[in-house]
């Protein structure tokens, strides 16, 4: 896994809500906004799935998963990727559930996302290129 820099995990932290993006088994892209998550850690970022429809069909047949964040103040925006893994019992779907609970919402799983690369998505010249 590669761990997020603090200055890219203090921009992402910020982001509410966060834009997540998966893709069906034949590659068709799904975008949605989630507002309960939260990081776990440098490599981890947790998110409460309530009402995940094809976000969650996406993910049982295709684990990879996109998010991208950005500071209006600092001009600058950074695209995540990684893998999710779906949980229903354990520490962190707990942790999840409470969120949820806390929202009177359903918390009816939690997608553990998992970060594998890291790029720089702000408009310039380094526009696409891989920071980790």
């Amino acid at each position: 896994m590669v761990k997020m820099p603090s200055d890219i995990k203090d921009i992402v932290a910020k982001q509410k809500p966060l834009p997540i993006a998966t893709a069906d088994k034949s590659g068709k892209p799904n975008v949605v906004f989630v507002t309960m998550w939260k990081i776990l850690d440098d490599e981890t970022i947790l998110f409460v799935d309530n009402f995940f429809n094809k976000t969650r069909k996406n993910i049982e047949a295709n684990p990879n998963m996109a998010i991208v964040a950005y500071d209006g103040d600092a001009k600058k925006s950074y695209q995540i990727k990684g893998t999710v893994d779906i949980e229903n019992k354990g520490e962190r779907f707990s942790s999840a559930k409470e969120m949820a609970d806390s929202k009177k919402l359903p918390g009816k799983s939690a997608f553990v996302f998992h970060v594998k690369e890291i790029y720089d998505a702000t408009y310039g010249p380094n526009a696409g290129k891989k920071l980790a």
